[in-house]
């Protein structure tokens, strides 16, 4: 069963966000808070974590469309090719903040990852969030936990996610109610920025 964890966004406690980070370097799988819905992650360097998380969503790993989550735009040199100054302005204007941003994909990607030509990249803006993948070294991969209820996509108190997923994940963080709506993903790879999914993240970054 997992274990459930309390922090706080203003000021995460150390010993509890390394705590979490242990399990994710064990292969474990958490569900904790961003800017918008809770997210199911793992560390994106394991690969049974990955198949795991895989498995929950019904996905064959290599065509899952995970995003990954960074503490800042210093990672993203390490996975997507070099990316224009119009581009990067848009990310540097945006982030943190509640988008997901496809970009190409280099040749540093995890081996799982290695066919995929682009990638989804996210740096929301939560303290919690980005705690976890500073202290871990590298990204977390990320997908947010829907929910099967038509009226309600996504379950926003972490009393009720633990209660639904605590056997299926090894923690479960409660940072406070999260946001009912997703993300904001644009595509960059594209002559223009293309709207794929508009959520939470305004438009006027563009």
């Amino acid at each position: 069963m997992a274990e459930f964890i309390k922090l706080y966004n203003e000021n995460p406690n150390q010993k509890q966000i390394d705590k979490v980070v242990k399990v994710l370097k064990s292969g474990g799988l958490i569900i904790y808070p961003t800017d918008t819905v809770y997210g199911l992650g793992c560390d994106i360097t394991n690969i049974k974590a990955l198949e795991r998380i895989a498995q929950i969503k019904g996905v064959k790993l290599d065509k899952a469309n995970f995003s990954f989550v960074c503490n800042d735009l210093s990672h993203l040199s390490d996975y997507i090719k070099q990316i224009d100054t119009p581009t990067f302005k848009i990310l540097k204007r945006a982030l943190p903040g509640p988008y997901t941003f496809i970009l190409p994909g280099s040749n540093n990607l995890p081996k799982v990852f290695k066919k995929k030509e682009t990638v989804g990249i996210r740096i929301p803006d939560n303290n919690i969030a980005r705690a976890i993948v500073e202290a871990l070294g590298n990204p977390i991969v990320s997908s947010s936990i829907r929910d099967e209820d038509d009226i309600l996509e996504y379950t926003t108190d972490p009393e009720l996610i633990f209660e639904k997923w605590q056997h299926l994940v090894d923690v479960v963080i409660d940072g406070g109610y999260g946001d009912n709506y997703a993300s904001t993903i644009i595509d960059l790879t594209t002559p223009e920025p293309t709207v794929i999914r508009e959520g939470k993240g305004s438009l006027d970054i563009l």
